[in-house]
């Protein structure tokens, strides 16, 4: 038993360590994740919080971990794992049972997990737990007392700062389909199921009811058609990008024109004008004036209506072109509103959260003058 309790007091902290830090990598996309449970359960106070809260929940996950390894606390360890898994467990059920939420967001980007295989997942930690709860007497403390704090005040510091520092400087490890040297028209290419077509035949003069995998030589004088069945041979893969579409405020099209310009242009992301932070968009107006004036593409891309993107050029003395894209799919883009994307010919070259907004010299000399 006391083989097993560490072999599993070691899996469930590395997945615990692991999963905090996945999200941790990404507080932002975590949050959005969280927003969607709020509004399931009618939680809509949360949606304020829902960035600070998705931040503690990773610092939680990542502290908790560390506290199983170390043997450290362990009687509020275990029972703080064990109201955890049962409240994802409840949260995981639900989702799948209901169809509500598509991907639980347990290990963000990073790896998207059905409903039902989530619900798989946190049985499995529920079980694990309760072999620990058993042979808890097995989970000896690794340190002395004094070392013990030492470390933890160490951990709880480095999973503070490192989901403060990606939620104001891009995430470091970037699992999206919009990352840097990502091409987006060939993540929008997905590989169709392959199939196979079958038609169901009635003999005129028989009756009989035949099932052909192809057209029988003069089938129509023989037979009268039926129906049709496809299976499926061997299974697709759905393309990493759905749904991404550009077009202007009337409407019309111009997702090809922007995404496959073989030149360099920018991108310049904000998902909702009333959210996006406006202290930096005196940069970016100089920034687009010298784009102009060197020919280079600039636009910006956000989700909000006609009338709020002239409300907000107005107020910004923004004299930028607007395009309209799908709200979902500018956050995934890049977590930072405003954000800047460089693209070329599709693929992203680099991209900078507000906080770290490019001088335009420095790009010009480091991309445009080769």
């Amino acid at each position: 038993m006391k083989i097993l309790t560490n072999i599993v007091r070691f899996l469930v902290g590395a997945l615990f360590i692991f999963s905090g830090f996945i999200k941790a990598n990404d507080t932002l996309g975590f949050s959005y994740k969280l927003v969607e449970y709020f509004e399931i359960f009618g939680t809509h106070f949360l949606i304020p919080i829902a960035q600070p809260l998705a931040t503690f929940i990773c610092i939680f996950e990542i502290l908790l971990g560390f506290t199983l390894w170390m043997g450290a606390r362990r009687k509020l360890t275990l029972w703080l794992l064990l109201l955890m898994i049962i409240f994802f467990t409840f949260l995981t059920f639900y989702s799948a049972y209901f169809d509500v939420v598509k991907e639980c967001g347990c290990f963000g980007d990073f790896m998207h997990l059905t409903p039902w295989t989530s619900f798989g997942k946190d049985l499995v930690l529920l079980l694990l737990i309760i072999v620990l709860f058993i042979g808890k007497d097995f989970i000896n403390p690794l340190f002395g007392q004094r070392l013990e704090n030492s470390l933890l005040v160490i951990v709880l510091a480095v999973t503070t700062i490192f989901p403060i520092y990606t939620y104001n400087y891009l995430p470091i490890i970037d699992f999206r389909p919009y990352a840097i040297g990502k091409n987006i028209p060939e993540q929008t290419k997905g590989i169709p199921d392959e199939v196979k077509f079958y038609y169901t035949l009635k003999n005129k003069t028989s009756g009989a009811i035949t099932e052909f995998d192809h057209w029988p030589d003069k089938w129509d004088s023989i037979y009268d058609y039926v129906s049709p069945r496809t299976e499926i041979i061997k299974k697709g893969v759905d393309p990493k990008i759905k749904d991404f579409s550009i077009s202007d405020l009337n409407g019309s099209d111009y997702t090809q024109d922007i995404i496959e310009n073989p030149n360099y242009n920018f991108l310049l992301i904000c998902y909702d004008l009333e959210k996006t932070n406006r202290d930096v968009f005196g940069k970016i107006t100089d920034f687009a004036s010298l784009c102009k004036q060197d020919s280079i593409s600039f636009i910006v891309l956000t989700a909000s209506t006609k009338e709020a993107v002239e409300k907000f050029k107005q107020d910004t003395k923004t004299a930028a072109d607007f395009y309209n894209s799908d709200g979902t799919v500018l956050k995934t883009m890049i977590r930072s509103n405003p954000g800047l994307m460089l693209l070329k010919g599709g693929t992203v070259i680099d991209m900078w959260h507000y906080h770290t907004f490019p001088s335009y010299n420095d790009l010009k000399e480091k991309y445009f003058k080769k």
